[in-house]
């Protein structure tokens, strides 16, 4: 902000001047032009040029500068004239930068010099903060922040602009971004939804939702965090859509956990803390299923599985099969399409205690670029399970695929997928699991296998 003029401290002489020129209107865009010269090079210098003059314009220009402007419509005065001109009126010794001040009513300063005072300003303001969070981790910040070291430090610059430079809500958003850091949920182990995290900062439960003001803010602060402590968080590269979600979960924020999660069976987990997790143990026991929200996987530290290997597959009802016949003598997972947040996790735990994969998807462009993912990105034993082109050929459906869904085999480089890519887009038709799913019972009647599957204990007036 530009800093108010006190002409109290202006010379007689100087207030005169500046009237003068306020009763002749050509003066004020000449005088523009010099105050926005000033304002570039920080001095009073360069040449204006006046355009659309009218007589009176001329005869006042005239009057002053003492030369002929006759029959022009523009005139190009430079700073040397115009000081000439002044020294040479009855104005003599009067300073240009004076003028402009009594003029306008504010200090005269340079692109420069205003910047390095909002640079010192904000400095102040860095400091400030740095004293109320010594010894936190929101100090490092502070720090990075005041050596410009830090994608939060443009963010704030941002902020401070679209607010008309506003320091007051600079300076609270800066005292919440302290707050955010010191108070994410992680530092205590233990998670916290998003809303309820937001009203706790801000009193409002949306305050952090993307699209809003502060949404940005709260990332970028994750992010930072995340990378402060030299989490990879890379790894997601494959599935970008979970990025966010991850870096949230890092930090102790659950951003969607009611439509987040995965079915397991026969899978024993321990906490943090080292302890059995007694619900899936009792499921385990049971030999049911269970649909497992990321708020609770979020917890657990370690999984085990009967042979250390899973069978994982993309169709629920084939899932329940599954179950059904196992009972928990193996162990079993569905993706359910694209993998979520709470699939990823648990394909990381699975890898953590060295369990092999066997994996089951639709025969479709969907299906096997989701199946060519988790093979990239399952680092640990993975197989294909019954996805060749012969299951292919048992599995094929009435339903075509589109030109622009075809265009999407072109994605598929795993050479174990490759002949099956080039087998649907010959027939143009996809294959799903429900069609095959007799083979993945490994011999096992499919009418018995239906009675023992979890769904058909509830089931009303279903006839085989």
């Amino acid at each position: 902000m530009k800093k108010r003029w006190n002409n109290g401290l202006s010379s007689s002489l100087t207030r005169e001047c500046a009237d003068y020129f306020r009763e002749r209107p050509v003066f004020d865009r000449l005088l523009r032009g010099f105050r926005e010269k000033y304002m570039s090079y920080g001095s009073f210098s360069g040449t204006v040029t006046v355009r659309n003059l009218s007589e009176e314009d001329i005869e006042d220009l005239e009057g002053f500068f003492q030369k002929n402007f006759h029959g022009q419509k523009s005139v190009s005065i430079s700073a040397a004239r115009f000081e000439k001109a002044l020294k040479n009126s009855r104005f003599d010794g009067c300073q240009p930068k004076e003028i402009l001040e009594q003029y306008f009513g504010e200090e005269m300063a340079g692109k420069k010099e205003l910047q390095k005072e909002e640079e010192q300003k904000w400095f102040l303001e860095l400091e400030h903060a740095k004293r109320s969070c010594i010894g936190t981790l929101a100090q490092q910040w502070v720090d990075e922040l005041i050596q410009k070291k830090s994608e939060t430090s443009l963010y704030l610059a941002k902020r401070y602009r679209e607010s008309g430079k506003n320091i007051e809500e600079v300076r609270a958003l800066l005292h919440l971004g302290i707050r955010i850091l010191n108070a994410f949920p992680y530092h205590q182990e233990r998670t916290e939804y998003l809303a309820v995290f937001a009203t706790m900062m801000t009193g409002n439960p949306h305050a952090f939702d993307d699209g809003m003001k502060d949404g940005l803010f709260f990332r970028l602060l994750a992010e930072w965090d995340t990378a402060h402590r030299g989490l990879d968080i890379d790894k997601t590269e494959l599935f970008p859509a979970l990025q966010k979600q991850r870096i949230y979960l890092a930090v102790g924020i659950l951003r969607d956990d009611v439509s987040n999660y995965v079915m397991l069976s026969g899978v024993r987990a321990w906490n943090r803390n080292g302890e059995v997790h007694a619900g899936m143990e009792g499921f385990r026991k049971e030999g049911d299923p269970v649909q497992v929200p990321l708020t609770v996987l979020a917890g657990w530290n370690q999984v085990e599985c009967p042979d250390r290997e899973i069978y994982i597959v993309e169709n629920p009802s084939v899932y329940a099969m599954l179950c059904g016949t196992w009972r928990g003598r193996k162990a079993c997972m569905c993706m359910n399409g694209q993998p979520r947040l709470s699939a990823v996790m648990m394909l990381d735990l699975l890898e953590k205690a060295g369990i092999k994969v066997y994996y089951a998807g639709d025969f479709d462009p969907e299906g096997l670029l989701i199946a060519q993912k988790i093979r990239r990105y399952y680092k640990g034993e993975m197989e294909y399970w019954h996805m060749s082109a012969k299951d292919y050929e048992k599995s094929r459906s009435r339903e075509n695929i589109s030109v622009r869904r075809l265009k999407m085999l072109d994605r598929i480089e795993d050479t174990e997928l490759v002949e099956i890519a080039e087998a649907i887009r010959k027939e143009g038709v996809a294959g799903y699991q429900e069609s095959i799913w007799e083979v993945y019972l490994d011999g096992v009647d499919p009418c018995e296998a239906y009675r023992k599957c979890f769904c058909s204990r509830y089931s009303v007036g279903v006839k085989l």
